[in-house]
C-alpha cells in the first residue's frame, strides 16, 4: 500500500498576533522567533481586518535571518464577511497587497472604493469602532494575487462563488484542537471541500507562540467579552491547543491527511510578497510646472535667505544651505521639504501662527523656507541631527500651529492629496502597568473597589511590579491566589496593544494612492481618517510623515500680536520680535513668568532667579535642565555651581571639552550624550544613533539598558572615572522617562523669549491674548489678572462663559 510522504516543514498559514485585539496572546515579534526556532520555514500573521502588526514581524523576521534562523514572513489577514463566517487571505505579490488593502479599507470603513475619495469616509465608520465587515461580492471582485483559507461553517454555495473567483488559490481549512468538538469540526471541513471542489489546508488557526500563554489568551478573552472568568464559561478555549507546533508534531496531529499538509507547503510557496516591494513616492505636484523638485527647493530657498538676510547672506550660512540642499537631493527629499513648505505657506496666507519644532531647527533650508523661526547659525545644532545620509531615514520636521486653528491646516492637507491619499497615522496604545491591573484584575474577578485601590497604588508611567506592602496598603491579601493571578497576568500584558489612538499630528501622503500602501480607517474624531501603522513603524515601510502639530501657546502669540496691531499700529511676527532685550531678561531673572511658555510652574520660576538667564541660549538651558533627565542624572546643581565658578567645570577628558563647554561642562542635552559616547565611549556613529533612539523611546522602560552598559564600560576604559560615568548613566536613564534634545529646545527657547518680551513689554495684549485663548479654570484666569494689575493693567471679563476678556 502506498503511503504518501510528509513535507519536511510545515508552514502555519493562520496566526492572530496581539494586533488581533483580545484575540491572540502573542506579540508579532515572538510568533516569529518563535517559529524559526521551531524551522517552520514560512509563518503567516492573519490578524482581524488588519495589518498592524507586520511591520514589526517583518523585522524580527530580518532579525531572525542575520542570526541565521530563516523564516519566511508570509503577509495576509483575516477578513470577516457580512452575514458571515470569515477566511484568511494570504498575498501574492504587489497586486495582491493593494487589493487585501482596499478589502481591509472597506471592512473598517465601510465604504465605495469607486468613489472619488477612494473610499474612504469623511466621518465615523457605519460600524463599531474596532469592527469591520465586508461583503461577499467585494472580496471576489477582488480576489487577483491572493490566496484564500475559509475558516469556519460556510455555506457551500458561499464557498463555490469564493472557488470560482480564486479558482486554485482557494481551500478550506482543516484544524484539530484537540477538544470533544474535533470530529465533528473535521467532518464539516471534509464535507464543506467535497461540495465546494476545494482543497483542505492544514491549520493549527495559531493565537499564541507557546502553550503557556492560555491564561493570558483567557484574561484577554474576557477583556474582549466584558466578563470574568467565573462567567465566560465556553467563550474561553477548551485547551493549550491553538500554539506554534513543531514539524514533527504536526506530523503527528495530520498523519491521515498528508495532502492538508501538502497543500499548506503549496500554498506557502506562492506567497512571495515582503514589505518591502512597496514602492512609496512622495507627491509631486508641490512642483510648478517646468520645474524639478530639487530646482524649485534651491530658488525657495535662495528666496528665503534674501529675506532673513536682506543685508546680505553670510558666507557661512550659504555654505551650509548648499551642503544641505546637495543631501536632500541625493536622498531624494525635496517633494518632502516642498510638502512641508506648503503647509506653511497655506497657514501664513489664512494669518494662522506656525513654528517649527525639533530638529527643524537644525536646518538653514527649514529657517529659509520659513518652516522655523530660530537660526541654525546661532547654535551649534548638526544638520545631520535632522537628515543623515548615513542614517539613510527621512527627516522628521514638527511644525506647531495655533491650536484653534490647526483643524483648518489638517482638512487643507486632506483636500490638496484626497483622502484616498493622504491620512494621518495611527497610536497604539499600549498596557502600561495601571491598565494592565485594571483590565486583568476586572477579568479575573476583583470587584471594581480592590482595582481602583490596586491600581492608584502606581503612577500611570511606572512598570514595577507591586511588593506585598503595597498590596497590604491597597487591602489586599498577597497570599491571595486571585490577587496573584492578576499580578502575573498585568505583567504579561505590559506591552501588549490595547486599542488604537489618533497621532497628535503625524500625517502621511502618498503619490499614488495610499490605500495600496496600507489599510485606512476612520478614526474617533470627525473627519479624520488614519493608516493601520503606528508611527514607529512605518519606517520600515520607508513612508515620511509630516506633524502638524497644536500648541496653545501660539494662539495666544498671534494675537498678542493682532491686539498690538490694532491698538498701536505696530506689526510684529516670530521672526521680527527684537532679540536679547535686557528689559525682557530682567523681568525673568526676578521669576516674573506667568502666564510665559514652558517656564511658569514652580519648579522653573525657582530655577530662574538661580539660573539667572541673560542671553537666548541660557533659555535653551532652562527649558532643558528642569526635566527628569538632569534631574535624576544629578545634573542640575553642578551645573550651577560651574556656571557660577568657571573653576569648578571638570571635562573629565580632554576630549570632552568641545562637546560641553556651552553647558559648563556637564552634559544637558541629547545629542551631547550622542557625541559623548563617539568620543569617549568606544561607540561608532551608527550605535549613538541608536543610543539616541533608545533616549526618545521614553515610555518603553528597560530599552536602554545594554547601551548604558555599553557606554559606561566604554568611558571607564579611557580613563574617565567611575562616579562620573555613572552620573552619565543615571542621566540617561532619565532622558529615557523624558530628555530634550538641543535642537527642540531650541525652538522652545524662542517661544519662551517671545512670550516673555510681549509679556514684558505688551503685558496688556498678552494677558488679555491669554485670557481669550481658551477655557481657563478660576484660579488660572485669577492669576493672570492679579499678575496684569501687578503690571498696572485692568483686566475685565465680558463673557466669561466663552472666555472673553477686555482689558484697558
Amino acid at each position: 500500500m502506498f503511503t504518501m510522504p510528509l513535507p519536511s516543514a510545515v508552514p502555519e498559514l493562520v496566526c492572530r498576533s496581539a494586533f488581533s485585539f483580545q484575540e491572540g496572546a502573542s506579540r508579532p515579534a515572538e510568533l516569529v522567533a518563535r517559529a524559526a526556532e521551531l524551522g517552520l520555514g514560512a509563518l503567516a500573521i492573519t490578524d482581524r481586518d488588519g495589518v498592524y502588526g507586520l511591520p514589526r514581524a517583518h523585522r524580527e523576521a530580518v532579525a531572525q535571518a542575520a542570526a541565521g534562523r530563516s523564516i519566511r514572513l508570509i503577509h495576509g489577514a483575516l477578513i470577516t464577511i457580512q452575514g458571515g463566517p470569515g477566511l484568511a487571505l494570504l498575498v501574492h505579490d504587489r497586486v495582491g497587497w493593494a487589493n487585501l488593502c482596499q478589502l481591509i479599507t472597506l471592512a473598517r470603513c465601510s465604504g465605495d472604493l469607486s468613489s472619488g475619495d477612494g473610499g474612504t469616509p469623511h466621518g465615523r465608520p457605519g460600524l463599531e469602532k474596532g469592527r469591520g465587515r465586508v461583503a461577499l461580492h467585494q472580496l471576489l471582485e477582488r480576489s487577483d494575487g491572493l490566496e484564500s483559507i475559509l475558516l469556519g461553517e460556510w455555506d457551500p454555495a458561499a464557498a463555490v462563488r469564493v472557488r470560482e473567483a480564486f479558482g486554485m488559490r482557494a481551500s478550506v481549512a482543516l484544524t484539530r484542537r484537540l477538544d470533544s468538538h474535533d470530529r465533528t469540526r473535521q467532518a464539516r471541513a471534509r464535507e464543506l471541500a467535497k461540495e465546494a471542489g476545494l482543497p483542505l489546508l492544514a491549520t493549527h488557526d495559531v493565537c499564541m507562540h507557546v502553550p503557556e500563554r492560555k491564561p493570558l489568551l483567557d484574561v484577554l478573552t474576557c477583556i474582549r467579552r466584558r466578563c470574568t472568568v467565573d462567567t465566560a464559561g465556553r467563550a474561553l478555549h477548551a485547551n493549550a491547543g491553538r500554539h506554534l507546533r513543531s514539524t514533527a508534531a504536526t506530523h503527528a496531529l495530520f498523519a491521515d491527511a498528508p495532502d492538508a499538509l501538502w497543500r499548506a507547503v503549496e500554498v506557502s510557496e506562492r506567497c512571495r510578497f515582503q514589505l518591502t516591494d512597496l514602492a512609496y513616492r512622495y507627491p509631486r505636484e508641490v512642483v510648478p510646472e517646468g520645474w524639478t523638485a530639487i530646482a524649485w527647493l534651491r530658488q525657495l530657498t535662495r528666496d528665503g535667505l534674501a529675506h532673513r538676510y536682506p543685508e546680505g547672506v553670510p558666507e557661512d550660512v550659504r555654505r551650509t544651505a548648499d551642503h544641505e540642499l546637495s543631501l536632500i537631493e541625493r536622498m531624494d527629499f525635496a517633494a518632502y521639504f516642498l510638502t512641508v513648505y506648503d503647509c506653511v505657506r497655506f497657514a501664513r496666507e489664512q494669518h494662522i501662527l506656525c513654528q517649527g519644532r525639533g530638529s527643524a531647527a537644525n536646518s538653514v533650508v527649514c529657517y529659509a523656507l520659513g518652516v522655523t523661526a530660530v537660526d541654525p547659525t546661532a547654535t551649534q545644532l548638526l544638520f545631520e541631527r535632522f537628515l543623515s545620509e548615513e542614517r539613510g531615514e527621512p527627516p522628521d520636521i514638527d511644525v506647531d500651529f495655533e491650536h484653534e486653528r490647526r483643524e483648518e491646516v489638517i482638512q487643507y492637507v486632506y483636500e490638496k492629496y484626497g483622502r484616498n491619499r493622504a491620512a494621518m497615522i495611527c497610536n497604539v496604545i499600549s498596557y502600561r502597568q495601571r491598565s494592565a491591573l485594571r483590565d486583568s484584575g476586572k477579568a479575573l474577578g476583583l470587584s471594581d473597589d480592590q482595582v481602583d485601590r490596586l491600581s492608584k497604588r502606581i503612577h500611570w508611567f511606572d512598570n514595577s511590579p507591586l511588593d506585598d506592602a503595597q498590596l497590604r496598603d491597597a487591602g489586599l491579601d498577597p497570599t491571595d491566589r486571585r490577587v496573584q493571578l492578576t499580578l502575573e497576568r498585568a505583567g504579561e500584558l505590559l506591552g501588549f496593544p490595547r486599542h488604537l489612538g489618533l497621532h497628535s499630528g503625524g500625517f502621511t501622503i502618498s503619490d499614488g494612492p495610499l490605500i495600496d500602501l496600507v489599510p485606512i480607517e476612520p478614526a474617533t474624531k470627525e473627519g479624520r481618517t488614519v493608516i493601520q501603522w503606528d508611527k514607529s513603524d512605518i519606517d520600515v515601510v520607508g513612508f515620511v510623515k509630516v506633524d502638524l502639530l497644536s500648541l496653545g501657546m501660539l494662539t495666544a502669540i498671534r494675537k498678542s500680536f493682532d491686539l498690538v496691531a490694532a491698538w498701536r499700529g505696530v506689526p510684529l511676527d516670530l521672526a521680527t520680535v527684537p532679540r536679547e532685550d535686557p528689559a525682557t531678561y530682567d523681568m525673568l531673572c526676578k521669576a516674573d513668568s506667568i502666564g510665559v511658555f514652558q517656564v511658569e510652574s514652580r519648579a522653573q520660576m525657582s530655577m530662574l532667579p538661580r539660573l539667572k538667564p541673560r542671553t537666548w541660549y541660557d533659555l535653551v538651558i532652562e527649558v532643558s535642565i528642569v526635566r527628569p533627565g538632569p534631574i535624576q542624572g544629578g545634573m542640575v546643581h553642578p551645573y550651577l555651581e560651574a556656571r557660577a565658578d568657571p573653576t569648578k567645570i571638570d571635562y573629565a577628558h580632554p576630549d570632552l571639552e568641545p562637546i560641553l563647554a556651552r553647558t559648563a561642562g556637564v552634559p544637558i542635552f541629547q545629542e551631547q550624550v550622542m557625541a559623548m559616547a563617539v568620543a569617549v565611549g568606544g561607540f561608532t556613529p551608527g550605535e549613538a544613533d541608536h543610543l539616541r533612539r533608545a533616549m526618545g523611546a521614553w515610555r518603553t522602560r528597560g530599552g536602554m539598558d545594554s547601551v548604558t552598559a555599553k557606554l559606561m564600560a566604554g568611558m571607564q576604559e579611557r580613563g574617565i572615572p567611575a562616579g562620573y560615568a555613572e552620573r552619565i548613566a543615571r542621566q540617561i536613564q532619565g532622558f529615557g522617562e523624558y530628555g530634550f534634545p538641543e535642537s527642540h529646545a531650541a525652538s522652545f527657547a524662542h517661544l519662551i523669549y517671545v512670550s516673555s518680551w510681549l509679556k514684558c513689554h505688551w503685558p496688556a495684549a498678552f494677558t488679555c491674548a491669554l485670557l481669550n485663548s481658551q477655557p481657563m479654570g478660576f484660579y488660572s484666569a485669577r492669576s493672570l489678572v492679579a499678575d496684569a494689575q501687578r503690571h498696572g493693567v485692568e483686566i475685565r471679563p465680558v463673557c466669561i462663559q466663552e472666555s472673553h476678556w477686555d482689558c484697558t
